[in-house]
């Protein structure tokens, strides 16, 4: 048996030795791929609990001058209540809902981003569910924030204006 050819730890060769990291065409893109949704702004945002009546959720939308609340129990992402869902739930039979729980009309598990997630899947999120506001949660799966349209043009306008 010959000692020519090395064994063991001699042989390893580690595979990020020779790693050259991505490279972006300009900042834009590198603003979606390595920026985080912690970067765009998510906050403020409400959230109000499942078993809030439908009239009084109805009346946190309005009296914030916000489209959608966060529903969440014990800090816990349960649904989402928008505009949408009281047009579409509510706005017909309001004197049938109105005294229910806000849970009997909510989207129920809506898909969230999290706050290390990258802010593209914020956008793909958005643009193939076809959300406009996504919840952010942390790593514990509690809720932090929302993301809006208004928040990603907010901070894609630094990267746009670049990229041209």
């Amino acid at each position: 048996m010959s000692n020519d050819s090395p064994t063991g730890a001699e042989s390893f060769q580690d595979p990020l030795e020779n790693y050259d990291p991505k490279t972006y065409d300009d900042r834009l893109e590198a603003a979606l791929m390595e920026e985080t949704v912690a970067a765009i702004q998510a906050t403020p945002y409400i959230t109000i609990p499942p078993d809030m009546p439908v009239e009084q959720a109805i009346k946190q939308l309005v009296g914030q001058c916000v489209s959608c609340a966060l529903v969440a129990k014990e800090d816990r992402l349960v649904g989402i209540f928008s505009d949408r869902d009281a047009l579409d739930q509510a706005a017909l039979e309001y004197e049938t809902v109105k005294d229910q729980p806000v849970s009997q009309i909510m989207t129920t598990n809506p898909i969230s981003v999290h706050e290390d997630d990258s802010t593209a899947a914020a956008l793909s999120v958005m643009a193939a569910v076809g959300y406009r506001h996504v919840p952010v949660l942390n790593a514990e799966e509690k809720v932090v924030g929302i993301v809006s349209p208004v928040r990603i043009v907010d901070f894609l306008k630094e990267y746009f204006h670049e990229s041209n």
